[in-house]
């Protein structure tokens, strides 16, 4: 089984746990969208890159100093990359489709590789590698499938990325307004999983609450709202944490410390 070695969080209110508010809701002050600014990542491979793609490699990059660790930590055929997000390349397709004349954003940033491809790039990445588009529900089965890559050996270590951006398309997300309450806050999201042979199987582990506290804390961040209770854990000491996703109706379970996987829809 796994644990989580570190867990890098950024939000429109900051980076990590400590700079998320109360209650979102109030923060938000009535607005729709709370934005993350776009983060100042260097290099000139970078000056194309859409702002999603910049958030996933930044996210990786707070996990490794949650984790003190180095880029050359994790480069190379031991380290799996497990991407998720339900809206981050969105706003690259929506800037593609709009673009008028002498735009600069290149065709293949609007596909959905375009984020795992930048980070797996950045940091020399070349194990096993997953993408899956979904919500917090498609959050859970990206971990349970790190947690799987563990256990059988076929890595030494995990990254689950998630990515959510909305203020480039915001108009759109009001004509599915069931889908997520208000406020739409942007996030991306890194947990390093590593395995964990000490810890030995529970059973089902009980529910933490820590998805209520990381909707309310946090707000609305879709994929990321999982990786935001875990993040919560971790701040707390846990890092067996057990949580719950929902999107579209079929609402998920992951307990870490059980390998305990379970569906509900």
């Amino acid at each position: 089984m796994s644990r989580v070695a570190a867990v890098g969080l950024l939000t429109g209110w900051g980076e990590g746990v400590a700079a998320l508010p109360e209650d979102a809701a109030i923060a938000a002050a009535g607005r729709e969208v709370v934005e993350l600014p776009r983060p100042a990542v260097t290099g000139e491979r970078f000056r194309r890159a859409t702002r999603e793609c910049l958030l996933g490699v930044a996210s990786v990059e707070a996990a490794l100093r949650d984790a003190a660790l180095h880029t050359s930590d994790i480069a190379g055929a031991d380290t799996a990359l497990v991407y998720v997000t339900a809206a981050a390349y969105g706003a690259a397709n929506r800037s593609f489709i709009d673009a008028k004349a002498g735009a600069t954003l290149h065709f293949p940033y609007t596909a959905p590789s375009a984020v795992p491809a930048e980070v797996a790039i950045e940091f020399s990445l070349r194990g096993p590698y997953l993408i899956l588009i979904g919500g917090a529900a498609a959050t859970l089965d990206g971990l349970w499938s790190a947690d799987r890559l563990l256990a059988q050996g076929r890595c030494a270590r995990a990254l689950v990325v998630a990515v959510e951006t909305f203020a480039e398309c915001a108009d759109l997300y009001e004509r599915a307004r069931w889908l997520a309450p208000r406020p739409l806050v942007e996030a991306a999201a890194c947990a390093l999983l590593v395995r964990d042979d000490a810890r030995s199987a529970r059973g089902t582990a009980p529910a933490s609450g820590l998805d209520a506290e990381a909707a309310r804390r946090a707000g609305s961040t879709l994929a990321c709202g999982p990786l935001v209770a875990a993040a919560l854990a971790r701040a707390g000491g846990d890092e067996h944490p057990a949580v719950t996703g929902q999107w579209r109706g079929r609402r998920a379970r992951l307990a870490l410390d059980a390998c305990d996987h379970a569906r509900a829809g």
